[in-house]
């Protein structure tokens, strides 16, 4: 009986788990699309009818990226679940089309943290607590997280950084056990670069070959390389690189630069990088990666029937990153149009009452970013006020909300010096206020009103007709609201709260009356669009700038 029990107990531990690990690793330099790749085999796996799922290991010692500033990281990308994470779990989402959560992005501040929490708590038991096995056990237990419970055949995670990096060893070090233990449960893929000598007219694999040898040293030994070149690799070169990196001429894999990053799943189904990683993991390959609708989406993106040109007016013009996501859903809601969208960046410092018509006049919508702070501030309302009196669409998201808020209060209710508090306390007419719950908090990391709130719309509203429901729900990162004092005014003169928080009461949207197109969320719609479902606000917003576009050339 006991014997029964024992063995019941072995044989069910050894298959609580069939999920396979794979990990996408980089080299020579970053910047190489690790998270691009790392999406697209996710999307390849899951056009084969696996599920699959990616996390990303970020080195930095940071808990979050949340209190980043943009130039330093790039965009804070939220989750459902309220996680404030690395911007590369926007691709994933856009890629999947499935959820991300807190598990999908891991960084060496949560690693640590962790770990010390626990040597206070006694749970090491007066071990002396190392990088091995300590660090290296709980960056494991975070990796194989997404793989209990057999919910997804297969995780793909992304190793931040470039090997080589001091901040990256442990993650490395984790790699090596895990393929150790794992076997062929476990694949490593190297992201590397081939560059192109121009003066030589050659492509060079030296980097590449240094690159697997540091590996290597760190006793990883990479299955598949993925070489991303700007110029085609012939088979001489395969070759080459298979035979100095001890990988199969099979397993270099050419990733060419190209013009959009959604036609690389195509090229790497070209290149047969799914295959590899099914073979290696000895997964069948008998269903064929069928991506019709994505070639569909990608026909039309390179093919468009029209072109209006939209304002992204924001204080990080400069750094394309810093509004990934608003990018992205553009691009998604122009070829849901068959329309392609000519972004002009305007920065908004550099808005003035004397040059606005200048950096303004030729755009057919204007979409004020998110943000926080002050600089810059100003230069959003006087947008906002140019397309509310000339009626050009206007899209504001969070704070562009709030600056649509403070110009309407301003130059229609007479405000003088309306504001928020969170730039002017001491504002005679604070119509963006500090939540109630946030009046207390002190700490900045993680302590908005964070993931994925319920908002109740107007059933009468223009954004009712949009959504084609009541009830929706999107995703937050905010500290300060629309003052509810003073709504009563702002319906009288036409500007409309139409969604509202049914807890809190919280006003979530706005809509001005009698323009074609001028909404302001609190929310952040550019967080939920994806390739196979565009966010409905951009695509409405982008047809509207559309039909404006055909008007003023009528006229």
């Amino acid at each position: 009986m006991y014997f029964f029990k024992t063995f019941t107990f072995i044989n069910m531990s050894a298959v609580e788990s069939k999920t396979k690990y794979i990990f996408v690793t980089g080299g020579v330099t970053s910047s190489l699309g690790k998270g691009i790749i790392s999406a697209s085999l996710a999307k390849l796996l899951q056009a084969r009818g696996y599920s699959a799922t990616i996390q990303k290991l970020d080195p930095y010692i940071n808990i979050d990226p949340g209190t980043l500033n943009p130039y330093e990281h790039g965009e804070c990308y939220v989750t459902e679940d309220g996680a404030e994470t690395d911007l590369d779990l926007g691709h994933y989402e856009r890629f999947l089309n499935v959820p991300t959560s807190q598990a999908n992005n891991v960084t060496t501040g949560r690693i640590y943290q962790s770990v010390i929490n626990k040597e206070r708590q006694g749970d090491y038991l007066g071990e002396t607590v190392q990088v091995i096995p300590h660090i290296t056990d709980e960056i494991k237990h975070c990796i194989k997280l997404l793989g209990e419970d057999n919910r997804f055949d297969f995780v793909i995670t992304e190793i931040g950084g470039t090997v080589g990096d001091i901040e990256s060893l442990p993650y490395v070090e984790a790699i090596r056990q895990l393929k150790w233990e794992l076997g062929n449960r476990c694949v490593v893929i190297h992201l590397t670069l081939i560059p192109y000598l121009a003066a030589a007219k050659e492509l060079k694999t030296k980097p590449t070959q240094h690159s697997v040898k540091t590996m290597q040293e760190y006793g990883v030994q990479p299955d598949i390389l993925v070489c991303r070149t700007e110029k085609h690799l012939n088979e001489g070169i395969r070759t080459k690189i298979a035979l100095f990196c001890n990988v199969s001429t099979a397993a270099v894999i050419e990733s060419i630069d190209t013009d959009s990053i959604y036609r690389v799943p195509l090229l790497m189904r070209e290149e047969k990088l799914d295959l590899q990683v099914l073979k290696k993991t000895k997964m069948s390959a008998n269903c064929s990666a069928e991506l019709s609708s994505w070639e569909v989406f990608l026909n039309r993106l390179q093919n468009p029937v029209h072109t209006v040109k939209i304002a992204l007016v924001g204080k990080y013009v400069e750094l394309m990153d810093a509004y990934k996501s608003i990018i992205e859903s553009l691009i998604h809601a122009g070829t849901s149009n068959e329309c392609k969208v000519d972004l002009k960046m305007v920065h908004s410092e550099h808005i003035t009452n004397t040059n606005i018509q200048t950096l303004l006049g030729d755009v057919s919508g204007i979409l004020v970013a998110p943000g926080f702070g002050e600089r810059g501030i100003e230069g959003k309302i006087s947008a906002i006020q140019y397309a509310r009196v000339n009626k050009i669409p206007f899209f504001g998201i969070c704070l562009g909300m709030q600056c649509a808020t403070i110009e309407f209060a301003r130059n229609v209710l007479g405000m003088d010096n309306a504001h928020s508090t969170e730039v002017l306390p001491k504002t005679p007419h604070p119509v963006i206020d500090i939540m109630e719950e946030q009046k207390k908090v002190s700490k900045k990391g993680g302590t908005m009103r964070l993931g994925a709130y319920e908002c109740k719309i107007e059933s009468n509203s223009k954004v009712s007709a949009i959504y084609n429901k009541d009830f929706i729900s999107e995703r937050h990162r905010h500290r300060f609201e629309f003052n509810n004092n003073y709504l009563e005014i702002f319906e009288k003169n036409g500007m409309h709260a139409v969604g509202f928080n049914p807890d809190s009461n919280l006003v979530e949207i706005i809509e001005l009356q009698n323009h074609p197109w001028f909404v302001g969320v609190q929310f952040h719609p550019e967080y939920k669009s994806t390739v196979a479902s565009p966010h409905p606000l951009f695509v409405d917003f982008v047809k509207s700038a559309m039909e404006y576009s055909q008007k003023e050339i009528n006229d």
